[in-house]
């Protein structure tokens, strides 16, 4: 059928308006609910999983370093095959929720697991449910965020939809540490036993209410392109992107300079600052002051451009990471200032690069005529999940190597490395990512002219 001209013209006239229209804040508060659980859990799984395991359990962290990686590599390697898979569905109930959906089980049995295990426990183990749990956490995340970068086409309103998700999410975080702070204080209850033994029962009751809420209350795209590319066919044109190519990379670095941090923090709170109970009041107080940072940062972007606020954020952190290394036994409190600036900071990892994500599909989406949304989240996905496995294997192993032993045995020198490794680690890391990114190609003016493109294409079919 042959469409006029002028219908054409109207046509994209009507798509550029759409895309300029804001979300109301019921669609965005729904969207953002089913990260509650997963931000909940992400960083007791992180920080207390390997020191849980490896300290209190009796593994040998060597074994914990190693099986985090080998499990962590399996979690990245699973990510492009549930994107592709998720771009290819098509169900009555659409081709995103149906995998979230899914995924709520797994989830729930292999963090009650891990979380609260029977004793004792072997590797073999942690090994079983450590795969169950990245298994699980892939068939939630990948649809979910990829969905997130389909309910707007504006740069701005990606910032926007990517804020009330990461604000939502780091809300349940602070909730998730100011229960087991409570306990400490009022009851005497802590440690890292009861933490995840709180976070744990916490998660379990948020995971099926927050995600059976987020599928029933928000419309899911129906008009897409379902992607019929082949795999191989689909990497080669994806590798063509080089905006993407550049963020993965800056963001690559990021998350390896941020998996060193959290896989080193409690080791060093309670071994450098000799700290054993209030390791969840730093992590409080990060996310706290992360949570205030959240409206600053999508304010600030709107303002300047996205990349060059990620840049700046970076920059800062590393320079207020400095400030460990003059922190020793008794100084915990000290700790805290310099964790509320890199908490405020640090809220731009959770925001601006989701959102500079979803621009640089576009080109994909004009390039191939379809609608790969998922499939690129996987593929940053998995690079980024390489950056988890490979930092905390990179941490624990350098605290093998030098001979730090944690509690009573340890030596000045294995204190002093874990020291090192706890600043230089993650500042390296965010000024890298800060060189690569400074001159990302894509602004609010250069994405609202790919955006033209993609209107005025979609007539046409796909161009490869």
């Amino acid at each position: 059928m042959k469409v006029s001209s002028n219908t054409k013209e109207i046509a994209g006239k009507q798509s550029i308006l759409e895309q300029k229209k804001e979300l109301d804040r019921k669609t965005l508060f729904f969207y953002g609910l089913a990260d509650m659980p997963i931000q909940m859990a992400a960083i007791p799984v992180a920080a207390f999983i390997p020191n849980y395991y490896g300290q209190d359990l009796g593994l040998s962290i060597a074994a914990v370093g190693t099986i985090w990686l080998l499990t962590r590599l399996f979690d990245a390697v699973s990510d492009p095959l549930v994107g592709w898979l998720s771009d290819r569905t098509k169900t009555r109930w659409g081709r995103r929720k149906i995998w979230m959906v899914l995924a709520v089980p797994i989830l729930m049995l292999s963090i009650y697991k891990l979380f609260m295990p029977s004793t004792p426990v072997t590797e073999t183990y942690l090994l079983i449910w450590l795969v169950t749990l990245w298994t699980g956490w892939t068939m939630l995340f990948i649809p979910y965020y990829a969905w997130a970068a389909e309910l707007s086409e504006d740069y701005n309103e990606r910032t926007r939809i990517t804020g009330w998700r990461a604000w939502i999410g780091m809300a349940a975080n602070v909730i998730s540490k100011v229960v087991p702070v409570l306990a400490i204080f009022l009851f005497d209850y802590g440690g890292t036993e009861e933490t995840l033994l709180l976070v744990g029962l916490m998660t379990l009751i948020l995971l099926p209410l927050t995600v059976g809420l987020t599928v029933s209350m928000v419309p899911e795209k129906n008009d897409y392109r379902p992607a019929k590319v082949a795999l191989v066919p689909g990497l080669r044109i994806m590798m063509k992107n080089n905006p993407f190519k550049r963020l993965v990379a800056a963001f690559f670095i990021n998350q390896l300079g941020s998996a060193i941090s959290t896989a080193l923090v409690v080791f060093y709170i309670r071994n450098v600052l000799a700290e054993q109970q209030n390791s969840i009041l730093m992590l409080l107080i990060y996310y706290g002051f992360a949570l205030i940072g959240i409206p600053f940062w999508i304010s600030f972007s709107a303002k300047v451009s996205k990349h060059r606020t990620w840049c700046l954020a970076l920059g800062l952190f590393g320079f207020f990471q400095m400030g460990y290394l003059f922190l020793g036994p008794g100084d915990f409190y000290y700790m805290l200032p310099i964790t509320a600036c890199t908490g405020f900071l640090g809220a731009t990892f959770w925001v601006i690069p989701n959102s500079m994500k979803a621009d640089v599909i576009d080109i994909d989406r004009l390039e191939s005529g379809e609608d790969r949304t998922a499939w690129f989240f996987a593929v940053w996905s998995f690079t980024t999940k390489l950056a988890l496995s490979i930092g905390p294997f990179i941490a624990l192993s350098l605290l093998a190597f030098f001979g730090f032993q944690p509690g009573a045995d340890s030596t000045p020198e294995g204190l002093t490395g874990l020291t090192l490794l706890f600043v230089f680690g993650p500042a390296t890391g965010f000024w890298i990512a800060a060189i690569i990114a400074w001159n990302h190609p894509l602004d609010r003016v250069t994405q609202a002219n790919l955006i033209k493109e993609i209107d005025q294409s979609r007539e046409k079919g796909p161009s490869i």
